[in-house]
């Protein structure tokens, strides 16, 4: 299956894809420092970009005219500035929008499924009406905003053909969900909207992956077995007393009469950072590629740091340089410091293989926009499964009609 990466980034979606099995098409990114760190990783002979036709520019100057009817996956994560809690978000008005390049590079190319990811913000309440018009554009691509029409009148087109019930042969059928990576065996707890269309003519039913992770079995197996802390030759770090705060939930967690229904414990960054030397011991950190200490890191009110002992909080890519908060550790003796570069890309569920290009704020920008590598293994997995499954069943009914075929297959 043949797939077409835009706005790669350091290519943690790209790398899922890849790992899922499709084939990299095209892999398209603007940004110098992120395809530098990918062309670095190819030179390097890394397994799962090895290969990728590489092209360091704009989505809306690329070519996508050679690729159509010939993809099975479009995957990306437009800029997320426009959408993100932490920016302005303008949305529309934003010239880094480029959901409209997205759209166009979708109807251009008509591939059978679509991967989005983005922030959650996305889908906050002040941002209804542009998310609904995001989602009505990706199911019917071809019904393209007029000249002088504005996106809401453009909008009140979209809703009038969804309602019609009228069916065109490029419509996509689009659902969405926001995925907290924890949830499914990331350590960090990192909430993205994920928006995934299948092209209507394959008349495919298809939901999202089934979470695999939980903080309640993480509790159980801290609180009551107390497997985490023997797993990790380590003690609580208050004693054997509990958080104040998760008391009354690990005592409900108690009367579970089977406890192995619970699904896997959620990973924290105690498990993601295990086999990594100290980085203060600049002579075993160097022999780690990217694990280099860097000073500077305090705490301040609403930017606390990661505990241990938790999945990491949302590692983020900031506007001017590194936002200090969201990418610190903080030790059991409550002192913080800033995770390394080679620790975030744990996180991000990188390899460890694979090296960062660039300063250490802008190697940290780019595992901030990552989507990490796991999840976006586990989303296009599922996409890939229902794929192969349309495929086999076109095979077997083309067999079924040209019984001739079997012999000469058998033969």
């Amino acid at each position: 299956m043949k797939a077409v990466e835009l706005f790669a980034g350091a290519g943690g979606l790209a790398m899922g894809v890849s790992l899922a099995g499709f084939t990299s098409e095209a892999v398209i990114e603007w940004d110098k420092w992120a395809c530098d760190t990918i062309r670095e990783n190819q030179q390097r002979h890394c397994p799962l970009v090895m290969d990728w036709p590489l092209h360091e520019q704009d989505v809306r100057q690329f070519d996508f005219g050679q690729f159509e009817g010939k993809i099975d996956l479009v995957a990306g994560g437009p800029p997320c500035q426009p959408f993100s809690l932490g920016g302005k978000h303008r949305a529309y008005f934003d010239h880094r929008d480029m959901f409209p390049s997205m759209i166009d590079v979708i109807r251009k190319i008509k591939p059978k499924a679509f991967v989005i990811e983005n922030v959650k913000g996305l889908t906050r309440v002040s941002l209804a009406n542009y998310f609904q018009y995001i989602t009505l554009q990706l199911t019917f691509p071809e019904l393209i905003r007029r000249a002088k029409e504005t996106w809401i009148e453009h909008l009140t087109r979209l809703e009038r053909e969804k309602t019609s019930g009228k069916k065109h042969w490029f419509d996509y059928d689009v659902i969405y969900r926001v995925l907290n990576a924890a949830d499914y065996g990331v350590p960090q707890r990192r909430e993205r909207v994920f928006i995934v269309g299948f092209r209507h003519d394959l008349s495919l039913r298809w939901s999202f992956p089934d979470t695999t992770h939980s903080l309640d079995a993480l509790l159980h197996e801290q609180w009551i077995t107390r497997r985490y802390w023997e797993r990790h030759s380590a003690s609580p770090p208050n004693g054997d007393s509990p958080p104040e705060r998760l008391k009354i939930r690990i005592s409900q967690l108690k009367k579970i009469q089977n406890p192995s229904s619970l699904d896997k414990p959620w990973l924290t960054v105690r498990d993601a950072l295990q086999g990594l030397p100290n980085p203060h011991d600049e002579f075993l950190s160097k022999k780690c590629w990217n694990h280099i200490y860097q000073s500077g890191a305090r705490a301040y009110p609403g930017h606390t740091g990661s505990p241990l002992d938790l999945p990491a909080k949302t590692l983020k890519a900031g506007d001017h340089g590194v936002p200090g908060g969201e990418n610190m550790l903080v030790m059991p003796n409550g002192k913080v410091r800033y995770f390394t570069v080679r620790e975030s890309a744990r996180l991000q569920t990188f390899p460890d293989s694979y090296v960062f290009h660039g300063s250490w704020t802008e190697t940290m920008r780019q595992l901030g926009n990552a989507v990490p590598v796991a999840l976006g293994r586990i989303v296009s997995s599922s996409v890939a499964e229902k794929l192969l499954e349309f495929e086999h069943k076109n095979l077997l009914l083309a067999l079924k009609a040209n019984p001739w075929k079997i012999n000469h297959i058998i033969h």
